[in-house]
């Protein structure tokens, strides 16, 4: 009976080690901890040098739409939670915009230019922000699958809100485009008109590789216990869906913006949803020199040309 129990032993031993492993994954990929709300003259920036040529045109914009006229909304997820977001109205009867913030984003943060660029076309707009971020609920964030369920819930909301001729653009930067990418292969109502996606990843599978890889790990070896992890503490399937699937199921018009020189999700990603897409309606823009969520704020000009174009085009 000894040999049984070594047996047994050993067999906790490496049970205990892999579950560990897994909740340190969940933890550092997935959880997200109570936030603290910026003070006034605190400005949220996400990291990186890229971003230094245009802190001060983003922290004007996140100081405009701060002193903006705004309205406060919320929702209730499917599972509990309160999601918050901002709404800013250009002009009464416009088509309004959904807009999705990026991973440990916020709205603020990631889409502070994008009430300007939504004025500019004359588009009223909803500051999102996604569970477990900004001023929203929740502590696990998902990488955009339980998050495009919630995208659904605020169309509902619009519906209810705007009227049943309002019309909808789902717009989303990064993880917030994988999650507007994954609502299109849902049922959506009429109200909906396109999904704009900007310099999204085509599979959390694919862009957690990458990460992992550049951290110095074994990808293959370690991304088992990221999905363990995310499965056993965070409650979801992290391969349960992605934008490069669901998007094959979509029925709206796509437009997509990248950088050309998006070192973080890369360009082709971008290339490979697109590709997947069986929309006539479907244009993928690539910015010059535009890094990882630049590609508004490098070129507003071109950005909203291309939009103007795309509009008129498919008479959204």
């Amino acid at each position: 009976m000894e040999w049984l129990w070594w047996c047994l032993s050993g067999a906790a031993v490496i049970i205990s080690v892999i579950l560990a492993v897994a909740f340190y994954c969940f933890r550092r990929v997935f959880y997200s901890p109570k936030r603290i709300p910026p003070k006034e003259d605190e400005y949220p920036m996400p990291d990186g040098e890229i971003y230094d040529k245009y802190r001060d045109k983003m922290v004007g914009w996140i100081k405009s739409i701060r002193n903006m006229p705004h309205e406060d909304v919320s929702i209730t997820s499917f599972d509990g939670l309160t999601l918050r977001g901002r709404y800013y109205e250009c002009q009464k009867g416009a088509p309004v915009e959904l807009q999705f913030h990026g991973y440990r984003g916020c709205a603020e943060r990631d889409m502070c230019g994008g009430v300007e660029r939504c004025f500019a076309l004359g588009r009223n707009v909803i500051l999102i922000d996604q569970r477990g971020s900004g001023y929203s609920d929740g502590s696990v964030i998902t990488f955009g699958i339980k998050e495009r369920k919630d995208c659904l819930e605020w169309v509902n909301f619009a519906v209810r809100k705007f009227g049943k001729d309002v019309k909808i653009i789902l717009t989303g930067i990064s993880m917030g485009a994988a999650t507007v990418v994954m609502a299109s292969g849902e049922e959506l109502p009429e109200n909906v008109v396109c999904v704009l996606a900007d310099c999204g990843y085509s599979s959390a599978k694919e862009i957690l590789l990458k990460v992992i890889s550049e951290m110095g790990l074994p990808a293959r070896l370690t991304y088992p216990f990221v999905k363990l992890g995310a499965r056993l503490y965070g409650g979801f399937d992290l391969e349960e869906t992605s934008p490069a699937e669901a998007v094959k199921k979509c029925k709206v018009p796509l437009i997509m913006f990248h950088g050309d020189a998006d070192a973080f999700v890369p360009c082709e990603m971008s290339k490979k949803v697109f590709d997947a897409c069986p929309v006539k309606q479907k244009r993928l823009v690539t910015v010059p020199n535009a890094g990882h969520g630049l590609a508004f704020p490098s070129d507003e000009e071109g950005y909203l040309k291309a939009m103007r174009e795309t509009i008129k085009e498919w008479n959204l």
